[in-house]
Formats: C-alpha cells, structure tokens, sequence
C-alpha cells in the first residue's frame, strides 16, 4: 500500500499517524505539503490532527482552500481512499468531502480524555477488523468535535449506513453522559457515499503499541493495511 499524509501548518500529528502505518504492515508514508498539487499513484491519503492555520475563521476552514485539496478531491473522486482524524474530519467537512460541520463542544472546553466508540459496521475497508457493535477505546483531543448535520442530512447518513463510530460507553451503550461533545446522534465517525472516504474525531492512532497504553486503535490501520 502507498499512503500520504498531508501537512499544513499547525498539523501536529503526522508523526503519530506514520508510526501507526508503519507499525501495520510496515507501510512508510509519504509526507506532503499542502502546496503540493500532485498525490501520484497513493492509495492511502492521510489527513490527520492539529490546528490548521491555527484555527483561525472556523476549524479547518484554512486549510480547506490549500491547493492541495484539489488533489484530495480528485484522489476521492477515482475511488482512493481517504482517512482523516480530528482536524482531519473538520478539513473533510469543510471541503465538502464529507457532510455536515464540527462546532464547538458543547460543554465550550476542550476535550483531552479517553473515550468509548462503537462500531456501526463491521463490513468497510477501515474496520474489517473490528467486529460490529464492538466497543474499542480511543482518545478524544478536541474543543471543535460537536458534530452537526440538518436532520435530512442525518437520516439519509443512518439510512445509507454511513455512521462510522458512536460514541458509548465501554459496553456499547449510547447515552448522553458519554456524549461529552455533544455530537448528533452521538456520531464519532461518518463515511462518504462510497464508503472510501473516512472522518472520526478521536484518535486511533495514540493507541497502537502498548508503549501507548493500549492496542484499541490497530485494528483500524491492520484493515486499511491487509486492503
């Protein structure tokens, strides 16, 4: 497999995201910088967390308009796929990969704890590896993770089986005491129509190697990797 990981300034988390390629399937990525406008041939591009342009105007907004989405776009549009985690997600929002918006938390703080997702499908290139309805603990990082769609927008998501991940607690129950961003329908995760296109706001990648403190997110990256 081939992967890219985009870097704009204020992007912190490259590094995290390659060791978890690397640590599945040995696959070094590429590093690109977001006045390239040339991808080549990957199969993987990789968008990952921090504070694009500082966040300034709205998360991810900046970034959006880098001459290198253009590729992104074009990337999605051959049927390539796409992962992007945290200011990753929002960047996808805003360039209109992927419905709806992130917003501010709903309790106005950020957000630095572990959390509990469950997986709503089990059958997509990102989570063969997981089962469905299995709960895996994963790290919130984020004062913009409220996610947000019109309610048109989210049944066609729950209808079209396009929500990724919930959050829940550790037993995969859905309430609002662990919706602590608030998000709709305590969505963590969506798919493009195509289901090539991932965004998620926690992070898999800070749980690769029990140096890290656990194994949950490996998973995720050994299916994109076996792809």
């Amino acid at each position: 497999m081939k992967a890219g990981i985009i870097l704009f300034p204020g992007i912190n988390r490259e590094r995290d995201m390659a060791i978890a390629l690397e640590n599945s399937g040995g696959v070094k990525p590429r590093m690109i910088w977001h006045k390239e406008t040339d991808l080549g041939d990957l199969d993987l591009v990789v968008i990952p967390g921090g504070f694009s342009f500082g966040d300034y105007l709205r998360c991810g907004a900046m970034a959006a308009q880098s001459p290198i989405m253009a590729a992104v776009r074009a990337h999605a549009a051959r049927g390539a796929y796409v992962l992007g985690v945290c200011n990753g997600f929002q960047i996808l929002t805003e360039a209109g990969l992927l419905p709806g918006a992130l917003l501010r938390n709903a309790s106005l703080r950020f957000l630095s704890m572990d959390c509990h997702l469950r997986v709503e499908r089990a059958n997509t290139v990102f989570t063969t590896r997981y089962q469905q309805g299995q709960t895996f603990r994963a790290v919130m990082a984020h004062g913009d993770g409220n996610y947000f769609a019109d309610d048109a927008t989210l049944d066609r998501l729950e209808g079209e089986g396009r929500v990724a991940f919930r959050y829940a607690t550790a037993t995969g129950e859905i309430s609002p005491e662990v919706n602590l961003n608030g998000s709709a329908r305590s969505i963590a995760g969506i798919y493009s129509d195509n289901l090539r296109v991932l965004g998620m706001m926690p992070h898999p990648e800070d749980l690769v190697d029990p140096l890290m403190g656990g194994i949950d997110g490996k998973p995720l990256f050994d299916a994109i990797a076996a792809a």
